[in-house]
């Protein structure tokens, strides 16, 4: 299948990688030329804008940092929709459903189809092929790509409602958000009592407090302090304000969604937007004077 790939940083190189890899023709764009280099080495085919990569192919999938840069690589100038050959645009960032709805009708414009799909399960996913991959718009299209996003992952469809994929996601994210925080606060709560912070994290993991925080954040990238799990607190932010923007749209009060929230905002401030999120955890620790973990020695 040819496909037109833009957007190839932390997510986006692996899954394209990943296509190249299964037998799919790309045309990939990034502002980083080291990045097309290395797709091109790999069989990849090199353009030099979004809408050249919409020029020479019909199914044109994005992976960007933002909605301004969703908003602008898909509609902008010199964007996907000034393709002369494109007839779908899968985007698989993160933009909430009000963005993504925004999207889809200037596209529309143009009939151009849009399927917003954003993807769950972080670099080490995108590596592997395991990522959840959720996707809501129109089931002909849904199922015209359906083959190539079974690469990237385990696909999920939504429904055909514009952007319900990125209310799916956010309700995913919180639930992330939450695990991290939570789990960073009884953590540093039992250290400053005194318990040993592995044995705590194998007893929650073997009990009823189990969660992906626990069983995959603390092991890998706090208890050594290594903090490089590989999600930026700026997107985690991203996405839990997204989440909270959505519930007050729909008229709900989320108390639980809220103070995650204001403690997502501590951490973003204390450890800047580009820190990984797995750093949740200092400004806890630095409240109570503990420290959770050590540094493993080479």
């Amino acid at each position: 299948m040819d496909i037109g790939f833009i957007g190839l940083g932390k997510m986006g190189f692996p899954m394209a990688r990943r296509l190249v890899e299964g037998g799919h023709q790309l045309v990939v764009f990034d502002q980083r030329q080291e990045a097309v280099d290395k797709l091109v080495a790999l069989g990849a085919q090199a353009a030099s804008s979004p809408k050249q990569v919409a020029d020479r192919a019909e199914t044109v999938m994005a992976s960007l940092p933002s909605l301004q840069a969703s908003l602008e690589v898909a509609t902008g100038a010199g964007g996907v929709i000034e393709g002369t050959r494109v007839k779908r645009f899968i985007d698989l960032s993160t933009v909430g459903s009000h963005m993504a709805v925004r999207i889809h009708d200037l596209l529309a414009k143009r009939n151009i189809v849009q399927l917003d799909s954003p993807v769950s399960g972080g670099v080490g996913g995108a590596e592997k092929g395991t990522l959840a991959v959720m996707v809501s718009g129109p089931r002909p299209d849904f199922e015209a790509v359906k083959a190539a996003l079974d690469v990237i992952g385990k696909v999920f469809f939504i429904g055909e409602k514009p952007g319900s994929a990125q209310t799916m996601k956010l309700a995913n994210n919180l639930l992330s958000a939450t695990a991290v925080a939570a789990t960073s606060e009884a953590v540093v709560m039992g250290v400053k009592s005194g318990l040993d912070p592995s044995v705590m994290i194998d007893v929650i993991n073997a009990g009823s407090g189990m969660n992906t925080a626990s069983r995959d954040k603390f092991p890998r990238s706090i208890l050594p302090r290594t903090f490089d799990f590989g999600f930026a607190t700026g997107l985690m932010v991203k996405d839990v304000r997204l989440c909270l923007e959505e519930s007050k749209a729909l008229g709900m009060s989320m108390e639980v969604a809220e103070a995650v929230g204001r403690l997502w905002e501590v951490v973003i401030r204390e450890m800047g937007a580009e820190s990984d999120f797995t750093s949740a955890i200092k400004p806890i620790e630095q409240a109570a004077g503990v420290v959770v973990g050590k540094e493993e020695k080479a």
